[in-house]
């Protein structure tokens, strides 16, 4: 299943607030979820975390997840999309900023999908570093790297979704992974970040990632379609 992940930022002159309540109240329910090829689709809203935070790259992601590359194909070419969706987004997003990315996902740490009322979900987008190769990144990070994140308290989620092969057809991919680590609250994420532990897997993640091209961004979920499958 492709688990696809839009970034996306609002038009000038809307509030961040205002972007984010358009997306979950209008554009999800009265646009996006009527595309029939797809199975679930959650939104992740962002919210201030750190302290001094500037304009954010995104204010919010859409996950999506699609059966395979027909149905995704399909998708564009409904009525749904041509006539709905896509339409409308000029209405709230600034889509010269948004980026998209289809992604296989892989459950590094497994637990619930549906958060708790508290939940946060820290997303950490990543390049790996000129001279790794797209092999040794992939089994790094889903390997030794992975190990080190598991052992951060606090931890309920787990989730690399790695960029799939076909953005990597015709050239370079702007990225190469997401990275999802999901908390009962904000709390557990702060003490989760001020670990030693956390500091460790930081610290190994920079051995093969390209430090300025980490984006990080905490995140609240709000289900659309799902967590069930429709």
């Amino acid at each position: 299943m492709i688990h696809q992940l839009i970034f996306a930022a609002p038009k000038p002159g809307m509030t961040e607030y205002e972007f984010q309540q358009y997306w979950l109240n209008v554009h999800a329910v009265e646009y996006a979820s009527k595309i029939p090829q797809i199975r679930k689709y959650l939104i992740d809203t962002r919210i201030p975390f750190w302290p001094g935070e500037g304009e954010p790259l995104w204010s919010g992601v859409a996950e999506i997840w699609l059966r395979d590359e027909r149905e995704q194909l399909e998708s564009l070419q409904t009525p749904e999309f041509l006539e709905g969706a896509r339409m409308d987004e000029p209405r709230w997003a600034a889509f010269w900023r948004t980026v998209v990315l289809d992604t296989d996902a892989h459950e590094v740490v497994a637990g619930p999908e549906l958060a708790s009322a508290t939940g946060v979900k820290l997303i950490v987008l990543v390049k790996r570093k000129e001279g790794v190769p797209l092999a040794e990144f992939r089994s790094r990070s889903l390997g030794a790297h992975a190990d080190l994140v598991k052992r951060v308290p606090g931890l309920r989620r787990y989730l690399q979704c790695h960029v799939r092969d076909g953005a990597y057809g015709i050239g370079e991919a702007v990225l190469d992974a997401a990275y999802l680590l999901s908390f009962d609250s904000r709390d557990d994420l702060a003490a989760a970040l001020a670990s030693a532990e956390f500091a460790k897997a930081e610290s190994d993640m920079e051995s093969f990632v390209e430090p300025r091209y980490v984006h990080r961004l905490v995140t609240t979920e709000h289900w659309i379609i799902g967590p069930e499958s429709r």
